[in-house]
Protein backbone atom coordinates (compact mmCIF):
# COMPACT_ATOMS: atom_id res chain seq x y z
CA UNK A 1 0.00 0.00 0.00
CA UNK A 2 1.51 3.43 -0.93
CA UNK A 3 1.56 5.43 2.37
CA UNK A 4 -1.20 8.87 2.48
CA UNK A 5 -0.30 11.88 2.46
CA UNK A 6 0.08 13.10 6.68
CA UNK A 7 -2.27 15.24 8.03
CA UNK A 8 -2.29 18.97 7.63
CA UNK A 9 -4.44 18.96 10.89
CA UNK A 10 -1.50 17.75 13.33
CA UNK A 11 -1.57 19.95 16.68
CA UNK A 12 0.85 21.91 18.80
CA UNK A 13 2.67 20.12 20.92
CA UNK A 14 3.43 21.00 24.22
CA UNK A 15 6.67 21.52 25.60
CA UNK A 16 8.79 18.58 26.98
CA UNK A 17 9.47 18.31 30.68
CA UNK A 18 12.95 19.49 32.61
CA UNK A 19 14.16 17.61 36.04
CA UNK A 20 12.46 20.36 38.52
CA UNK A 21 9.96 20.95 36.73
CA UNK A 22 6.32 20.94 38.48
CA UNK A 23 3.88 18.17 36.96
CA UNK A 24 -0.09 18.65 38.77
CA UNK A 25 -2.12 15.83 39.73
CA UNK A 26 -5.91 15.90 39.21
CA UNK A 27 -8.89 13.20 39.62
CA UNK A 28 -11.09 14.21 36.72
CA UNK A 29 -13.26 10.87 37.32
CA UNK A 30 -13.11 7.73 39.64
CA UNK A 31 -12.11 8.39 43.69
CA UNK A 32 -8.36 7.41 43.79
CA UNK A 33 -6.73 4.95 46.37
CA UNK A 34 -4.38 7.20 48.60
CA UNK A 35 -1.97 4.17 48.76
CA UNK A 36 -1.63 3.97 45.50
CA UNK A 37 -1.70 8.19 44.82
CA UNK A 38 1.50 8.25 47.47
CA UNK A 39 3.36 5.22 45.40
CA UNK A 40 2.81 7.29 42.40
CA UNK A 41 3.85 10.28 43.84
CA UNK A 42 7.30 9.16 44.85
CA UNK A 43 7.96 7.63 41.61
CA UNK A 44 7.55 10.84 39.85
CA UNK A 45 9.68 12.34 42.76
CA UNK A 46 12.20 9.62 41.53
CA UNK A 47 12.33 11.24 38.38
CA UNK A 48 13.23 14.37 39.65
CA UNK A 49 10.38 16.03 39.00
CA UNK A 50 8.04 18.08 41.82
CA UNK A 51 4.50 16.76 41.87
CA UNK A 52 1.62 18.81 43.33
CA UNK A 53 -1.52 17.02 44.30
CA UNK A 54 -4.53 19.08 43.80
CA UNK A 55 -7.17 19.45 46.39
CA UNK A 56 -10.04 17.47 45.66
CA UNK A 57 -8.02 14.42 44.60
CA UNK A 58 -9.16 11.88 47.06
CA UNK A 59 -12.81 13.21 47.32
CA UNK A 60 -15.59 10.68 46.91
CA UNK A 61 -18.88 12.07 45.78
CA UNK A 62 -21.35 11.88 49.27
CA UNK A 63 -23.89 10.06 46.95
CA UNK A 64 -22.46 8.45 43.92
CA UNK A 65 -19.26 6.83 44.77
CA UNK A 66 -17.92 6.18 41.24
CA UNK A 67 -16.95 9.93 41.10
CA UNK A 68 -13.74 11.02 42.57
CA UNK A 69 -15.90 14.26 44.14
CA UNK A 70 -17.95 16.50 42.68
CA UNK A 71 -18.01 17.58 39.13
CA UNK A 72 -17.66 21.21 39.88
CA UNK A 73 -14.75 20.46 42.32
CA UNK A 74 -12.69 17.60 39.66
CA UNK A 75 -13.22 20.66 37.01
CA UNK A 76 -12.09 23.12 39.07
CA UNK A 77 -9.04 21.41 39.79
CA UNK A 78 -8.36 20.73 36.57
CA UNK A 79 -8.75 24.34 35.23
CA UNK A 80 -6.70 25.66 38.25
CA UNK A 81 -3.96 23.21 37.74
CA UNK A 82 -3.62 24.04 34.01
CA UNK A 83 -3.66 27.45 34.59
CA UNK A 84 -1.17 27.27 37.54
CA UNK A 85 2.23 29.18 36.07
CA UNK A 86 4.48 27.18 37.57
CA UNK A 87 2.84 23.84 36.78
CA UNK A 88 4.14 22.06 32.90
CA UNK A 89 1.94 18.81 33.12
CA UNK A 90 -1.34 17.70 33.86
CA UNK A 91 -1.74 14.32 35.37
CA UNK A 92 -4.90 12.21 35.56
CA UNK A 93 -4.38 10.19 38.33
CA UNK A 94 -6.32 7.32 37.57
CA UNK A 95 -9.06 7.10 35.47
CA UNK A 96 -12.80 4.99 35.67
CA UNK A 97 -15.85 7.48 35.10
CA UNK A 98 -16.52 11.09 35.11
CA UNK A 99 -14.79 12.85 32.79
CA UNK A 100 -17.62 13.66 30.36
CA UNK A 101 -19.68 15.09 33.42
CA UNK A 102 -16.77 17.61 34.29
CA UNK A 103 -15.48 18.27 30.55
CA UNK A 104 -18.14 21.62 30.24
CA UNK A 105 -17.46 22.80 33.49
CA UNK A 106 -13.82 23.50 32.44
CA UNK A 107 -12.83 26.98 32.06
CA UNK A 108 -11.17 26.35 29.00
CA UNK A 109 -10.78 30.01 27.51
CA UNK A 110 -8.57 30.45 31.40
CA UNK A 111 -6.66 27.40 29.76
CA UNK A 112 -6.40 28.64 26.62
CA UNK A 113 -4.85 32.10 27.77
CA UNK A 114 -2.43 29.79 30.46
CA UNK A 115 -0.80 28.08 26.83
CA UNK A 116 0.22 24.76 26.56
CA UNK A 117 0.51 22.27 28.79
CA UNK A 118 1.33 17.78 28.75
CA UNK A 119 -2.14 16.47 29.77
CA UNK A 120 -1.62 12.84 30.29
CA UNK A 121 -4.04 9.50 30.65
CA UNK A 122 -6.17 7.25 29.10
CA UNK A 123 -9.57 5.25 29.67
CA UNK A 124 -12.12 7.79 30.51
CA UNK A 125 -9.72 10.75 30.05
CA UNK A 126 -10.21 10.12 26.43
CA UNK A 127 -13.07 12.61 26.66
CA UNK A 128 -10.70 15.13 27.91
CA UNK A 129 -7.97 14.27 25.33
CA UNK A 130 -10.58 15.18 23.03
CA UNK A 131 -11.95 18.32 24.35
CA UNK A 132 -8.25 19.39 24.78
CA UNK A 133 -7.48 18.71 20.92
CA UNK A 134 -11.01 20.19 19.86
CA UNK A 135 -11.08 23.60 22.47
CA UNK A 136 -7.03 24.05 22.11
CA UNK A 137 -5.59 22.47 19.55
CA UNK A 138 -2.91 20.58 21.76
CA UNK A 139 -1.40 17.12 21.25
CA UNK A 140 -2.16 14.83 24.44
CA UNK A 141 -0.26 11.73 25.50
CA UNK A 142 -2.33 8.53 25.84
CA UNK A 143 -0.43 7.07 28.86
CA UNK A 144 -0.05 5.76 32.07
CA UNK A 145 -1.50 7.19 35.36
CA UNK A 146 0.54 7.50 39.14
CA UNK A 147 -2.23 6.08 40.69
CA UNK A 148 -2.84 2.83 38.38
CA UNK A 149 -1.56 -0.84 39.01
CA UNK A 150 0.42 -1.02 35.77
CA UNK A 151 2.30 2.22 36.34
CA UNK A 152 3.40 0.77 39.88
CA UNK A 153 4.48 -2.15 39.14
CA UNK A 154 5.70 -2.51 35.25
CA UNK A 155 9.25 -1.36 34.45
CA UNK A 156 7.96 -0.84 30.96
CA UNK A 157 5.75 1.47 31.75
CA UNK A 158 7.32 4.04 34.01
CA UNK A 159 9.90 4.06 31.69
CA UNK A 160 8.05 4.55 28.54
CA UNK A 161 6.44 7.61 30.29
CA UNK A 162 9.52 9.08 31.73
CA UNK A 163 11.23 9.41 28.44
CA UNK A 164 8.00 10.27 26.62
CA UNK A 165 7.88 13.24 29.16
CA UNK A 166 11.49 13.78 29.78
CA UNK A 167 13.29 12.62 26.51
CA UNK A 168 10.98 12.61 24.04
CA UNK A 169 13.82 12.00 21.08
CA UNK A 170 14.18 8.37 22.20
CA UNK A 171 10.65 7.48 22.27
CA UNK A 172 9.84 8.31 18.75
CA UNK A 173 9.92 5.07 17.33
CA UNK A 174 7.04 2.57 19.08
CA UNK A 175 7.76 -1.08 18.85
CA UNK A 176 5.99 -3.20 21.39
CA UNK A 177 7.63 -6.82 21.81
CA UNK A 178 3.33 -8.64 21.37
CA UNK A 179 2.23 -6.45 18.47
CA UNK A 180 1.09 -8.68 15.87
CA UNK A 181 -0.35 -7.76 11.65
CA UNK A 182 -3.13 -8.16 11.07
CA UNK A 183 -4.02 -6.58 7.75
CA UNK A 184 -0.24 -5.50 6.46
CA UNK A 185 1.09 -2.39 4.93
CA UNK A 186 2.09 1.15 5.77
CA UNK A 187 0.64 4.38 6.28
CA UNK A 188 0.91 7.92 7.27
CA UNK A 189 -1.41 10.10 9.33
CA UNK A 190 -2.30 11.95 12.31
CA UNK A 191 -2.60 10.09 15.22
CA UNK A 192 -5.98 10.01 17.32
CA UNK A 193 -8.38 7.52 19.06
CA UNK A 194 -8.26 6.26 22.77
CA UNK A 195 -10.96 4.23 24.45
CA UNK A 196 -13.26 2.81 22.03
CA UNK A 197 -16.42 3.25 24.17
CA UNK A 198 -15.29 6.80 24.93
CA UNK A 199 -14.91 7.68 21.30
CA UNK A 200 -18.35 6.38 20.38
CA UNK A 201 -20.20 8.26 22.99
CA UNK A 202 -18.69 11.54 22.04
CA UNK A 203 -20.33 11.29 18.19
CA UNK A 204 -23.04 13.90 18.13
CA UNK A 205 -21.37 16.05 21.33
CA UNK A 206 -22.44 19.75 20.67
CA UNK A 207 -19.30 21.27 19.52
CA UNK A 208 -17.01 17.97 18.67
CA UNK A 209 -15.73 17.83 15.19
CA UNK A 210 -15.64 14.85 13.21
CA UNK A 211 -13.27 11.68 15.43
CA UNK A 212 -10.74 11.10 12.04
CA UNK A 213 -8.21 14.13 11.65
CA UNK A 214 -8.44 15.91 7.90
CA UNK A 215 -6.10 14.49 5.69
CA UNK A 216 -5.60 10.61 7.74
CA UNK A 217 -5.55 9.85 10.26
CA UNK A 218 -3.44 6.60 12.17
CA UNK A 219 -6.30 5.05 14.92
CA UNK A 220 -5.36 3.81 18.44
CA UNK A 221 -7.94 1.89 19.82
CA UNK A 222 -8.53 -0.15 22.98
CA UNK A 223 -11.33 -0.54 25.64
CA UNK A 224 -11.57 -2.58 29.02
CA UNK A 225 -14.95 -4.89 30.34
CA UNK A 226 -16.78 -4.74 27.06
CA UNK A 227 -18.37 -7.84 25.23
CA UNK A 228 -17.62 -8.42 22.24
CA UNK A 229 -20.88 -7.80 21.05
CA UNK A 230 -20.71 -4.27 22.53
CA UNK A 231 -17.39 -3.57 20.74
CA UNK A 232 -19.28 -4.71 17.64
CA UNK A 233 -22.25 -1.76 18.30
CA UNK A 234 -19.38 0.98 19.48
CA UNK A 235 -17.05 0.43 16.41
CA UNK A 236 -20.53 0.01 13.77
CA UNK A 237 -21.64 3.20 15.16
CA UNK A 238 -18.15 5.08 14.52
CA UNK A 239 -18.37 3.71 11.03
CA UNK A 240 -22.22 5.03 10.56
CA UNK A 241 -21.24 7.99 11.87
CA UNK A 242 -18.52 8.81 9.60
CA UNK A 243 -16.37 9.06 12.70
CA UNK A 244 -13.79 6.58 10.70
CA UNK A 245 -14.03 8.02 7.44
CA UNK A 246 -10.53 8.83 6.60
CA UNK A 247 -8.59 6.56 8.87
CA UNK A 248 -5.40 5.16 7.49
CA UNK A 249 -3.95 2.85 9.80
CA UNK A 250 -5.26 1.55 12.49
CA UNK A 251 -2.70 0.55 15.86
CA UNK A 252 -4.85 -1.88 18.80
CA UNK A 253 -4.26 -2.10 22.22
CA UNK A 254 -5.35 -3.78 24.90
CA UNK A 255 -8.91 -5.34 25.40
CA UNK A 256 -8.62 -6.48 29.26
CA UNK A 257 -11.92 -8.47 30.10
CA UNK A 258 -13.51 -8.21 27.10
CA UNK A 259 -14.14 -11.60 26.88
CA UNK A 260 -12.15 -14.54 24.93
CA UNK A 261 -9.75 -12.57 22.69
CA UNK A 262 -10.20 -14.85 19.46
CA UNK A 263 -13.64 -13.50 19.87
CA UNK A 264 -12.66 -9.75 20.20
CA UNK A 265 -10.46 -9.76 17.56
CA UNK A 266 -12.91 -11.70 14.76
CA UNK A 267 -14.97 -8.17 15.49
CA UNK A 268 -12.25 -5.92 15.09
CA UNK A 269 -11.24 -7.96 11.88
CA UNK A 270 -15.16 -8.08 11.09
CA UNK A 271 -15.68 -3.91 11.22
CA UNK A 272 -12.68 -2.82 10.21
CA UNK A 273 -10.56 -4.70 8.29
CA UNK A 274 -13.34 -3.98 5.16
CA UNK A 275 -11.20 -0.41 5.27
CA UNK A 276 -8.55 -1.83 3.59
CA UNK A 277 -6.27 0.29 5.62
CA UNK A 278 -2.70 -1.42 7.61
CA UNK A 279 -3.55 -2.92 11.25
CA UNK A 280 -1.41 -3.93 14.08
CA UNK A 281 -2.88 -5.48 17.17
CA UNK A 282 -1.91 -6.05 20.59
CA UNK A 283 0.83 -2.62 20.62
CA UNK A 284 1.46 -2.58 24.00
CA UNK A 285 -1.02 0.46 25.38
CA UNK A 286 -4.79 0.63 27.35
CA UNK A 287 -5.68 -1.32 30.12
CA UNK A 288 -3.34 -4.31 29.87
CA UNK A 289 -0.31 -4.85 32.28
CA UNK A 290 1.84 -3.03 30.39
CA UNK A 291 0.63 0.96 29.19
CA UNK A 292 2.55 2.58 26.87
CA UNK A 293 2.45 6.04 26.08
CA UNK A 294 1.04 7.12 22.59
CA UNK A 295 0.50 10.66 21.78
CA UNK A 296 -2.61 11.63 20.17
CA UNK A 297 -2.47 14.88 17.53
CA UNK A 298 1.36 14.12 15.94
CA UNK A 299 1.81 12.71 12.41
CA UNK A 300 3.49 9.42 12.61
CA UNK A 301 3.82 6.60 9.89
CA UNK A 302 2.83 2.86 10.95
CA UNK A 303 4.39 -0.15 9.25
CA UNK A 304 2.15 -2.86 9.75
CA UNK A 305 4.75 -5.66 8.53
CA UNK A 306 6.95 -4.43 11.42
CA UNK A 307 4.46 -3.53 13.82
CA UNK A 308 6.62 -0.59 14.30
CA UNK A 309 4.37 3.36 15.06
CA UNK A 310 7.30 5.84 13.73
CA UNK A 311 6.49 9.01 15.56
CA UNK A 312 7.52 12.17 12.36
CA UNK A 313 7.71 14.69 16.04
CA UNK A 314 8.86 14.57 19.03
CA UNK A 315 5.40 13.58 21.27
CA UNK A 316 6.77 17.06 23.36
CA UNK A 317 8.03 20.06 21.39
Amino acid sequence: MTPAEPSRTALVRPPRLRPGDRVAIVAPSGPVPRERLDAGVDVLRGWDLDPVVMPHVLDVHPRLDHLAGADADRARDFTDAWCDPAVTAVLAARGGYGAQRMADLVDWEALRAAGPRAFVGYSDLTALHAAVADRLGLATLHGPMPATVSFLKDAATQDHLRRTLLEPETATAIAPAGARTLVPGRARGTTFGGCLSLLAGDVGVRGRRPACPDGGGILLLEDVGERPYRIDGYLTHLLRSGALDGVTGIVLGSWHDCGPYEEVRAVLLDRLAPLGVPMVEEAGFGHGPTTLTLPLGVPATLDADACVLTLEETALA
